[in-house]
């Protein structure tokens, strides 16, 4: 629709610079690449390759792709302060060094998890009743 609208056009320029600037902001652009035609040259890999799915996996955070998916899913995931569960939030340039586990995820220091918290249960109890029961026998 903006490329049918005249080079001049008051609308084309100021959506056309909307939409690049939101392009560059996402990583599918780089700042030489600042004409419309450049966005019809855009394949949906380099949308995929953004999606926070892709980048967690990306950054060995998990092992596989579909692994990646399920840690988001699962609220494992924050970009920057924010959990995210949505696998395919499209994350911005800036925000990509900001992807890490959550702090109430037991992978980024939060409570362990079930078999954690059982086996350390588990622990506890024969350390402190372990010796009496040895006494017994």
């Amino acid at each position: 629709m903006l490329l049918t609208l005249h080079e001049k056009n008051p609308r084309r320029i100021f959506e056309g610079e909307a939409l690049l600037r939101r392009m560059f902001r996402y990583g599918l652009l780089d700042e030489s690449q600042n004409k419309l035609d450049y966005v019809l040259a855009l394949t949906v890999e380099n949308f995929l390759e953004r999606r926070l799915q892709t980048l967690v996996f990306k950054s060995g955070m998990a092992k596989s792709i579909h692994h990646a998916r399920v840690l988001i899913k699962q609220r494992h995931i924050r970009v920057g302060k924010q959990v995210v569960n949505v696998a395919s939030f499209l994350v911005r340039m800036d925000s990509q060094k900001h992807i890490d586990f959550a702090l109430s995820s037991p992978f980024g220091g939060g409570r362990p998890g079930r078999v954690k918290r059982k086996n350390m249960k588990a622990a506890s109890k024969k350390a402190a009743g372990g010796d009496e029961e040895e006494d017994e026998d």
